[in-house]
């Protein structure tokens, strides 16, 4: 591979990449763990998600003696 290629793959890779951050638009919070009035509002949206389906229950076992015969 030639330097010239090189070069030109790392532009395009950088290109994609500032395209790529530019365009997204999520709130990506890396500031660790909140307490306080940061923290507030996920309160708010525990109590506004749906609840938690319920588990499945399994079927009751077969007595013993039935699986013998």
């Amino acid at each position: 591979m030639s330097n010239r290629s090189i070069i030109i793959m790392v532009l395009v890779l950088v290109g994609a990449t500032a395209y790529l951050l530019l365009k997204g638009d999520g709130d990506i919070d890396m500031g660790g763990e909140k307490h306080g009035a940061e923290a507030a509002h996920m309160e708010e949206a525990k109590k506004d998600a749906p609840a938690a389906p319920a588990a499945p229950v399994a079927p009751a076992a077969a007595p013993a003696a039935d699986a013998k015969k």
